[in-house]
């Protein structure tokens, strides 16, 4: 290990006073709680009409347990404090708890691929990024092959819960499976834990998902760091991608760390033609007050909220041999490369590779076309195109996401214990200190709704756009406009983990909006 990894292994989490006396809290459901939408009742006999559950004090039950454990999806830093979080609480209930993990994700569950957990493995990994104690995949749980496989895991182990630590779509597995397990007579709880670097799997219960900040942290250092080569050497425009393939929460907290040029919102829903302008645009008033340089952001999902995009998306998804006029006009103006990134091969849940898709390639060469089409315009426009996604995957969780995670991971052992089942765990207050923090579970199946997936109804988790009508779009709306012209950029720097609590404890700053 270098002497960071070491010195990172000593960090202690921070978690809430409840959490730390665990035997001294037990969950309540609350009184009051909206009941599932309509059409997703008889998909959901179960679970439907559940209510949340609070934290209150009183004697828990000190009982051995046995928690499966699975990571889902794309990697997020934190997960492993999650487990380490879990690990910890369940010491704490009873010291002869077993901690098992699944390996490769939800497929290691179906087929019953797992290995017990012990002090060293988990000691190995506190604070460190990545998902490789166990391994991740993306294997959607959705064929009844698959939950009996599952169940019969669950049941073969006697395990009391299962955890699943994942996004949107990972989180209505959990939800299937626990009405399915409900369903079938089997005991085993099934928990989930809100994980996704996109941010946009969020509620008026789940402020945000873990691992969001420790990436934004990330793709803002070296943001700021292109900003000042670019203001150093005066001659490049930077259109920088970043991840978030269906939302553009990463792009709008980038834009506040870092105070870009120019930074797109997917959901203001332009046409192509409109984005290609504003940037055309912002370069030419740019030429004219001596600027030949600049940084625009552009979030990974932004292909699928262009209107005309979104069509041709939806279109070639049903039937790529018969396109409607408008997107067959539209295909054949797209780069070949774009056309055969957007012919690509889906992933298990039908999406389109959003991550494959260089729409920065597209938009630099649009921007070119339109400029060369402009007289007026004698500047030399010198475009460089990136892509920042997985470096923010895998890195160190951030003091604020070790903290986060380790707390999650407790309330999911709580919940195991006092048999809450088809809950995520959820923490409010996040912008205050950790002392303030509030715990809840929130049945999975409030947050969903029913979405066409490969031209079939499924029930999904709904994901949470940028608020075009909330406090956090208002302030940036107010901002954007100051930082075309001026290069107001802001060079954040690299995460920083010890020091001063206001450098090394800071939050979201959408969070704080």
């Amino acid at each position: 290990m270098t002497p960071f990894q070491k010195k990172r292994l000593e960090y202690q989490p921070r978690i809430p006073p409840a959490l730390m006396k665990i035997t001294d809290v037990c969950l309540r459901r609350k009184t009051k709680s909206r009941a599932a939408e309509p059409p997703l009742r008889p998909l959901f006999p179960k679970t439907w009409d559940q209510k949340g559950y609070e934290l209150v004090l009183g004697q828990g039950k000190k009982t051995p347990l046995r928690i499966g454990v699975f990571f889902s999806g794309g990697q997020a830093p934190g997960g492993h404090n999650v487990i380490a979080g879990l690990w910890d609480a369940m010491q704490k209930i009873h010291t002869s708890s077993q901690l098992i993990g699944f390996l490769g994700g939800p497929s290691g569950v179906v087929e019953q691929k797992w290995r017990y957990l012990k002090l060293a493995d988990i000691d190995a990994v506190r604070n460190m990024g990545g998902f490789d104690l166990l391994g991740s995949g993306r294997t959607k749980i959705e064929t009844d092959e698959q939950m009996l496989s599952a169940m019969r895991s669950c049941k073969e182990l006697t395990l009391d819960g299962l955890v699943v630590i994942g996004g949107d779509d990972s989180n209505t597995n959990a939800a299937i499976l626990a009405e399915y397990f409900l369903a079938n007579g089997c005991p085993t709880r099934v928990v989930g834990v809100p994980k996704t670097i996109d941010g946009d799997l969020r509620s008026e219960e789940i402020e945000i998902s873990f691992g969001f900040d420790s990436a934004c942290k990330t793709y803002s250092e070296m943001i700021g760091n292109i900003a000042r080569d670019a203001k150093s050497a005066k001659k490049y425009y930077h259109f920088i991608k970043l991840m978030g393939r269906s939302a553009s929460h990463i792009t709008l907290e980038c834009a506040f760390a870092t105070q870009p040029n120019l930074a797109i919102m997917g959901e203001e829903g332009k046409s192509l033609d409109h984005i290609v302008l504003e940037m055309a645009d912002l370069i030419c008033k740019r030429k004219e007050a001596g600027k030949e340089y600049g940084i625009i952001l552009i979030p990974e999902g932004i292909i699928e909220f262009i209107p005309e995009m979104k069509v041709l998306i939806q279109e070639l998804g049903q039937s790529p041999e018969h396109l409607k006029t408008k997107s067959k006009i539209l295909f054949a103006k797209l780069p070949e490369k774009i056309q055969a990134e957007l012919l690509a091969e889906r992933d298990p849940h039908g999406n389109v590779a959003l991550s494959q898709i260089e729409t920065e390639f597209l938009l630099i060469e649009l921007v070119k076309k339109e400029l060369s089409q402009r007289s007026a315009y004698k500047g030399k426009f010198s475009p460089i195109a990136h892509f920042f996604g997985y470096e923010g995957r895998a890195c160190y969780p951030s003091n604020f996401d070790a903290n986060y995670c380790a707390a999650l991971g407790a309330l999911a052992a709580l919940a195991v214990r006092d048999e809450a089942t088809g809950v995520i765990c959820a923490i409010r207050n996040l912008a205050q200190g950790v002392e303030k923090w509030e715990c809840a579970l929130v049945p999975i199946v409030h947050l969903m709704h029913m979405e066409e997936r490969k031209g079939v109804q499924k029930q999904v988790i709904q994901k949470a756009l940028v608020n075009l009508e909330g406090p956090v779009f208002a302030r940036f709306s107010k901002l954007r406009k100051s930082w075309e012209l001026d290069d107001a950029y802001c060079f954040p720097g690299p995460m920083q983990f010890w020091g001063e609590t206001e450098v090394i404890d800071s939050v979201p700053q959408t969070l704080c909006l």
